[in-house]
């Protein structure tokens, strides 16, 4: 029985949770972190800085071409993202040789080490720590938009807190925000599903009391200013505000036609041109069922909550997803004026889809990923950057 060969120079090979690592030896003390259905990821250090990363490998991400589509589209999509509050890469690399060789990757990002869900479980937030974690969530947002991406999976536990700042009382700075968006559960610009877990019936229950409202988009062209699709991460946005400023779940619903019900008790009964115009029947009939319902003031429903974060509120949480904010116009309301900037809230560049959309062999798909690896260059600021952002 032949020995494994050694590992590559500048490589070290460790076994974490049953599975072999094979990493740069600029990354130190690895430690398992989680794992989910497609890669496990680990913390490490970065022995030239000291700083705390996480590593992900992805699991045999060349085993199906379904497989190799998905990693390529992590891999491109997290190259594209160089923001404070998305969740970008530091690094990536293989420890395979050549293209022949080639059958793993790994993807440094920062390290953040807690998250809003757990955040919010320790503490009651306060009104100045709930405005500059919604600041920072939209200025993410905003971003990845014009990107032409949405994340559609916003909610507390997907997003991503500095440590350095947990739990540490109120002298502690308010902790930052980083979105991690996860490739699989994005649509195209055009709102084509791009996962299974999205198909089905398309009103989908989300955790927390928030909706995955994609049934209530209006059928025919989408409106260029509201742009339908990507509303559905502003109302996610609302819910989570709502739920930092109450402390507790703002819709809650037994399925998804019960928590339509629980929204509607707040937002009022849709005009009935609105409902008409809904692509679910199930939906559409349902609400034609209900009684007419008043819509509420947002601050009975809001106890404690400052004026200006009402109307914020009353912006983002419209049923009528063509009729609520951007991202854009919600950082400029004035609920943000003090910490609103305009030259600190930038726009990502259009994330071009098509390089991902094209039918390849798993020969090619393999052949495209090593040379994505390949020519990844580290962002000059974005390590020091983005461990004091949240993220998303």
């Amino acid at each position: 029985m032949s020995s494994p060969s050694p590992a590559r120079k500048g490589f070290y090979r460790q076994e974490v949770t049953k599975t072999a690592w094979e990493v740069r030896v600029v990354y130190q003390d690895l430690q398992p972190v989680g794992s989910g259905a497609y890669g496990a990821v680990c913390s490490a250090v970065d022995s030239r800085t000291g700083a705390k990363v996480a590593i992900k490998k992805l699991y045999r991400p060349f085993q199906s071409e379904l497989f190799a589509k998905r990693a390529y589209r992590e891999l491109r999509l997290l190259k594209h993202m160089r923001h404070e509050n998305v969740i970008g890469l530091l690094d990536v690399f293989t420890p395979d040789e050549t293209l022949d060789d080639f059958t793993d990757f790994y993807l440094v990002m920062p390290f953040m080490g807690t998250d809003l869900g757990k955040l919010m479980k320790h503490e009651k937030l306060s009104e100045d720590r709930v405005q500059f974690l919604v600041y920072q969530t939209l200025k993410g947002l905003k971003y990845i938009h014009a990107a032409g991406v949405i994340h559609r999976d916003l909610k507390p536990s997907n997003l991503a807190v500095n440590e350095d700042c947990e739990l540490k009382g109120p002298l502690c700075p308010p902790p930052p925000l980083t979105l991690a968006v996860d490739p699989g559960l994005r649509p195209g610009p055009a709102g084509r599903q791009r996962d299974d877990r999205l198909r089905g019936d398309p009103v989908v229950p989300r955790a927390r009391g928030h909706l995955e409202l994609d049934a209530l988009h209006a059928d025919g062209p989408r409106s260029p200013h509201a742009g339908a699709s990507v509303s559905v991460d502003i109302w996610s946005v609302g819910c989570i505000m709502a739920e930092m400023i109450t402390g507790k779940t703002l819709f809650k619903g037994n399925d998804h036609l019960d928590q339509l019900k629980e929204i509607m008790k707040v937002t009022g009964t849709p005009p009935a041109e609105f409902v008409q115009r809904l692509q679910s029947d199930e939906a559409k009939n349902y609400m034609k069922g209900l009684p007419e319902l008043e819509k509420k003031d947002f601050a009975s429903v809001l106890t404690n909550a400052s004026p200006l974060a009402v109307s914020l509120l009353e912006k983002m949480l419209v049923l009528d997803a063509e009729q609520r904010v951007t991202a854009a116009e919600a950082l400029a309301h004035p609920y943000f004026e003090s910490l609103h900037d305009t030259e600190d809230e930038p726009q990502a560049q259009k994330y071009d889809e098509s390089f991902d959309d094209v039918d390849r062999t798993l020969d090619e798909w393999k052949r495209v990923t090593y040379k994505e690896v390949l020519s990844f260059k580290p962002p000059r600021q974005l390590g020091a950057k983005a461990s004091k952002e949240t993220a998303l």
